[in-house]
């Protein structure tokens, strides 16, 4: 059983069964710079379970060919497009569903307030010595549009209790209070927030265009926390750069973000490096997901979160 870091090996040393070994093959693609090429080691022909890295390295992502024992990959994230079309026939994958719900949805109703209430401009100012009173947007009576409900939207939908708001809920198939992705925009243009929570598929590449964009309100929020490629980015710039959309991003395209990017420069526009689910709770809660999984196999007992189908 190969994981990556520490923090992942002790919460599965001493499973009956289980030869655990700490493996990071290259830098992970969350950091900046690089470390090159790492060999990949020997035992990599012994491998069954393989838990990649949080931000995946190329390296890392290349191995599971070097695994002819290979049998199932458990990811930390719940998003697996970036590893999915290597793993190959055969081998179970397995995403971190739940894991990070509670954390992400804490990022998405933090960037939701933070920028209404104008947080970002007045951290400016804050650094600037200025005490810039001025009026601020809130986040009551706004009609909060989450596409992409699963668990991390329902997540998401039990934090704003309280706040005020009116939730309309979007997913790909239609379920009872759910509204099907196929008739998004009929209910697009009545939304303040617009909260993205996809999973990152062929489906949804690009589905936040130029198009998509000028269906929102003007003055809405639009808050990714799904994947940034899920977003045109020069369709994003043109409308927050006018002023008529505001952003909050957690995930970007490129990512990490290049300095000198436009984005960086937009006052309408709030970045975070792709931290939403990089708290203790999170890891805490996916390292216990690792262990149940790997118990699961070792005991020959079904595994949770297998990814078939078209995701």
């Amino acid at each position: 059983m190969w994981v990556p870091a520490e923090w992942v090996a002790t919460e599965v040393t001493g499973l009956p069964g289980a030869d655990v070994e700490i493996v990071a093959l290259g830098r992970d693609v969350g950091q900046a710079g690089d470390v090159g090429a790492v060999p990949v080691p020997p035992s990599a022909a012994d491998v069954e379970f393989y838990v990649p890295s949080f931000f995946p390295s190329p390296a890392s992502i290349a191995a599971v060919g070097q695994m002819p024992r290979l049998r199932v990959v458990q990811t930390l994230t719940a998003g697996v497009d970036w590893i999915r079309p290597h793993v190959p026939p055969g081998v179970s994958l397995c995403n971190a569903r739940g894991a990070h719900d509670a954390a992400t949805a804490e990022w998405v109703v933090a960037a939701m307030l933070g920028s209404l209430r104008g947080f970002p401009l007045l951290s400016r100012e804050q650094a600037a010595g200025r005490w810039a009173y001025q009026g601020t947007d809130q986040l009551a009576t706004k009609n909060v549009l989450i596409v992409g409900y699963g668990s991390i939207g329902a997540a998401v939908e039990q934090r704003l209790a309280g706040f005020e708001v009116t939730v309309t809920r979007v997913a790909r198939r239609a379920k009872p209070g759910v509204t099907p992705l196929s008739q998004l925009a009929s209910v697009l243009p009545q939304a303040d927030v617009v909260v993205l929570l996809v999973p990152f598929t062929p489906e949804t590449a690009g589905m936040v265009d130029a198009a998509f964009l000028a269906g929102m309100k003007d003055g809405a929020l639009l808050v990714n926390a799904a994947r940034g490629a899920v977003v045109d980015t020069a369709a994003l710039v043109a409308e927050v750069a006018s002023g008529r959309l505001r952003a909050a991003l957690d995930v970007t395209d490129p990512e990490p973000l290049p300095p000198g990017h436009e984005l960086w420069a937009l006052p309408g526009a709030f970045i975070t490096p792709h931290v939403a689910a990089s708290t203790p709770v999170s890891r805490q809660r996916v390292a216990r997901l690792v262990r149940e999984q790997a118990q699961a196999y070792l005991g020959g007992e079904p595994l949770r979160n297998v990814i078939s189908g078209a995701y």
